[in-house]
């Protein structure tokens, strides 16, 4: 039995656009893309189950409505121990929060590793449910984001609208 039969993908609908997801077959995302292309789904060609999804699908609906801030859902992304360890760090990213490729590299204890950061950050297969668009440059501009710079632009707005600013008192 081919490996990608075992895998299945779904589409879903949000208001950010259609997302295509894949499930690895232990149930674990391992790959969430904004506007996926033909090319896309033809390299991930695998057995469609919208219904294997419906978890996904529930979470990002929350997420839209503003109900859900962290994502809980299993994980299964592939790349190398580096990329592991960054694609870890973007989901401690908090809710409505930023930071720059260089806070986030001297925070895993690689303070010359920006760019490697942001490599790794660009490699990321499963968008939004690890929070790579919360990464800025040097400067606080957009910079790259797979799904392209309004996309990210829309869903750091999209978190902003919905935080509460930091308290008088707040860490």
């Amino acid at each position: 039995m081919p490996p990608h039969s075992r895998i299945r993908h779904g589409l879903i609908d949000t208001r950010f656009g259609p997302v295509a997801a894949w499930l690895n077959r232990d149930g674990a995302l391992i790959r969430l893309i904004f506007h996926p292309r033909l090319e896309q789904m033809a390299e991930h060609a695998c057995r469609r189950d919208d219904e294997a999804l419906a978890e996904v699908a529930r979470q990002l609906a929350e997420y839209e409505s503003g109900a859900r801030r962290d994502f809980d859902l299993p994980l299964a992304p592939q790349g190398t121990p580096f990329q592991q360890q960054v694609w870890a760090a973007l989901r401690r990213i908090p809710y409505g929060r930023t930071v720059s490729y260089g806070e986030l590299a001297k925070a895993l204890g690689h303070p010359d590793g920006a760019r490697a950061i942001g490599r790794a950050n660009a490699t990321n297969p499963i968008a939004l449910i690890v929070p790579c668009h919360r990464v800025l440059g040097a400067d606080g501009s957009l910079t790259g984001y797979a799904g392209g710079l309004p996309l990210k632009a829309a869903l750091l707005r999209f978190e902003l609208e919905r935080s509460e600013p930091p308290g008088l008192f707040s860490a």
